[in-house]
C-alpha cells in the first residue's frame, strides 16, 4: 500500500514538472527579465556609440574650421608676398631705368632731367616753360623721392616764378617740410611761421601750426611748443592735426612726471 502512495507522489511531481516545462517563453518571468535587461543593454550601447559619433563629428567640424582658417592665412600671406615681390620688381625696374638714362646721358654728354636723376641749378624750374601746376607736381615728386635738396630748390623757384599761384601756400609748407625732415628745425620753424603770416586763410594752417609745435619741441622750447600745440587743439578740434597735437601734449606731460 505504501508503495502505491510513493508511486502516486512521484507521478504527481513529474506531472507538475512537465507542466512547468510547457510554460511559453513570453510568459516566463525569468525570460522576460532577461529580455528587458538585454533591451536596456542594447539601448545603452547605442547611446554610447551615438555619443562617440557626435564627439567625432564635433572634432571633425573643429578640424575643418582650423584647416579653413589656416587656408585663409596662407592665402593672405601669399597675396602679401606677391604684392611685396611686385613692389620690389617695380622698384628695381624704376631704378634700373633711371640708371640707364643717367648712363646714356653721361655717354652722350646730354643734360639729364631733374626727375630722371639730374640736378637743378639756382633759379631753375623742374619743368621749364611748364605751368605752375606742372612745376608744383614736379617739385612734390622730388619731395616724395626723398631728394630734399632738389625739392627745396624747385619749390623756392616755383614761388618766385608763380607768386600768384593758388598753390603757393602749399609750396611754402612743403619747403618748410624739406628742412623739418632733414632736422634743420630752426630754419623749418621760420618757414612754417611764414605759412601763418603770408597765407592766413590757407588750409595748411593747422598743419603748419602743428609743425611749429614740433619744431619748438625738438629745439627744447617746451612752453612755445605747448602754446602752438594747444592752439591747434583749440582752433581746429576736428582735424588730424588736432589729434596729433593732443598726442604730443600727452607725451610732453608724461615726460614731466
Amino acid at each position: 500500500m505504501k508503495a502505491q502512495y510513493w508511486i502516486s507522489g512521484v507521478a504527481a511531481i513529474s506531472l507538475t514538472a512537465g507542466c512547468a516545462l510547457l510554460v511559453p517563453p513570453e510568459e516566463d518571468p525569468l525570460f522576460l527579465k532577461m529580455t528587458d535587461i538585454d533591451s536596456r543593454l542594447i539601448r545603452v550601447e547605442r547611446l554610447i556609440e551615438n555619443q562617440g559619433l557626435m564627439q567625432l563629428l564635433s572634432q571633425l567640424e573643429s578640424l575643418q574650421q582650423d584647416v579653413q582658417s589656416l587656408r585663409n592665412d596662407v592665402e593672405t600671406m601669399q597675396f602679401q608676398l606677391e604684392q611685396s615681390n611686385a613692389r620690389q620688381k617695380d622698384l628695381y625696374l624704376d631704378v634700373d631705368q633711371r640708371l640707364q638714362k643717367v648712363e646714356q646721358a653721361a655717354a652722350s654728354g646730354a643734360k639729364l632731367n631733374v626727375l630722371e636723376g639730374g640736378s637743378l641749378g639756382p633759379g631753375q624750374l623742374p619743368v621749364p616753360g611748364g605751368t605752375d601746376r606742372a612745376n608744383y607736381q614736379a617739385a612734390f615728386e622730388l619731395l616724395k623721392q626723398g631728394r630734399y635738396d632738389q625739392a627745396a630748390i624747385a619749390l623756392q623757384q616755383f614761388m618766385v616764378a608763380f607768386p600768384a599761384s593758388d598753390l603757393s601756400d602749399n609750396a611754402q609748407y612743403w619747403l618748410a617740410e624739406t628742412n623739418y625732415v632733414t632736422q634743420k628745425y630752426e630754419k623749418a620753424l621760420v618757414q612754417f611761421q611764414q605759412v601763418l603770416e603770408r597765407y592766413p586763410d590757407s588750409r595748411k594752417i593747422p598743419d603748419a601750426l602743428l609743425k611749429i609745435g614740433y619744431c619748438n619741441y625738438e629745439l627744447e622750447r617746451r612752453p612755445d611748443a605747448k602754446k602752438a600745440l594747444s592752439a591747434v587743439v583749440a582752433q581746429f578740434p576736428e582735424t588730424t592735426a588736432a589729434r596729433l597735437a593732443s598726442q604730443r601734449l600727452d607725451r610732453m606731460n608724461s615726460e614731466q612726471r
